[in-house]
């Protein structure tokens, strides 16, 4: 009886923050539409001038005194926001469901239309803070990720649908923010940072990730094994193992990684998970000796080059930055609670 009582509950309680959830989704849809007209109706009368939006903002201040969202500077962002997807008819659906902020963000850093669509996309899928959104971009996730030739041998070692879900996790570089590392370092200590500040490793990799642990032991009736990095990814339903080198790629990491594979899919591998996959991270390669590499290996196997993000110092905004941060956030709070 408490048993079934504590799962009732439990199950409504699922049910509300569901139902929560699609309520301020749809809630959002509802205002970026909303910007996108309104964008559109400031654009069809652009022949009255610039004059038309301040007049427009002090007349929409009237009958919404506490609302910023309809400022001067943010009815131009609606402009913009319409000529920007005039031509889709309607907006794209990641689009309609980025929050204001992140809409903006992605106007203001990202030209290519096709590029920005496929970041609008991440940032849904992988529910990305509008901090993480400009520091992907910051990053060059896209060029990392969809824009770069993959080095592995998935499509060769793994099903469908398996194998493109594993070449589209795949990123190279990687690039991991491990401030403590020292400029010269050893495979453990970078094991060890990696380990430190597994939640910003996690967000490197990816969505679907799970950190299972680091120096993972697998034995046989004679020696033990040591695997740098284990993960779980939730999505391909697969064990990943990560092995780290300091060093420029080598023909014999692949064998080294390949029998780690073996050994995890024997021992920890149950019957409903799918083949392990491995990731071997270098700090250069060349790309004939990886592909000739890969060609004999059965194991699915990744190999792409690594890289540390430059110092806090190196990366801070600038003002202007900042500044466009600040009024973008406060007109899309005022906007969502006053509209």
């Amino acid at each position: 009886m408490d048993r079934d009582f504590k799962d009732t509950i439990l199950e409504i309680k699922n049910e509300i923050s569901k139902t929560q959830t699609l309520v301020m989704s749809d809630a959002n849809v509802r205002l970026i539409n909303m910007y996108f007209n309104i964008g559109k109706i400031i654009n069809e009368k652009s022949k009255w001038g610039s004059k038309f939006i301040q007049e427009l903002e002090i007349e929409l201040k009237i009958d919404y005194p506490n609302s910023k969202g309809f400022s001067a500077r943010n009815l131009r962002r609606m402009k913009r926001f319409y000529l920007e997807y005039e031509n889709d008819g309607i907006l794209p659906p990641a689009v309609a469901k980025l929050p204001w902020t992140h809409n903006n963000i992605l106007i203001e850093k990202i030209k290519d239309r096709e590029k920005r669509i496929w970041y609008a996309n991440e940032a849904i899928n992988s529910n990305w803070s509008k901090v993480v959104l400009d520091h992907q971009i910051d990053l060059g996730l896209y060029e990392r990720k969809a824009a770069v030739r993959k080095e592995n041998n998935f499509k060769n070692a793994l099903i469908n649908p398996q194998s493109d879900l594993a070449n589209d996790l795949q990123k190279d570089p990687y690039i991991f923010n491990l401030p403590l590392l020292k400029d010269k370092y050893i495979e453990k200590e970078l094991e060890e940072s990696m380990v430190n500040r597994i939640r910003d490793v996690l967000l490197e990799f990816g969505k679907g990730f799970s950190f299972v642990g680091n120096q993972y032991k697998i034995s046989t009736e004679d020696n033990d094994y040591y695997v740098d990095l284990l993960f779980y990814h939730l999505d391909l339903r697969c064990y990943v193992v990560v092995e780290l080198k300091n060093t420029k790629f080598q023909p014999e990491f692949v064998g080294q990684l390949s029998f780690y594979v073996t050994a995890v899919n024997k021992v920890l591998k149950k019957e409903n998970d799918n083949e392990t996959i491995g990731l071997l991270l270098c700090r250069e390669k060349d790309r004939l000796s990886v592909e000739w590499s890969l060609e004999s290996v059965n194991a699915p196997i990744g190999v792409s080059s690594y890289e540390l993000e430059k110092s806090i110092l190196e990366s801070l905004p600038t003002e202007e930055e900042i500044n466009l941060h600040i009024d973008i956030y406060d007109e899309e709070m005022d906007g969502e609670k006053h509209v």
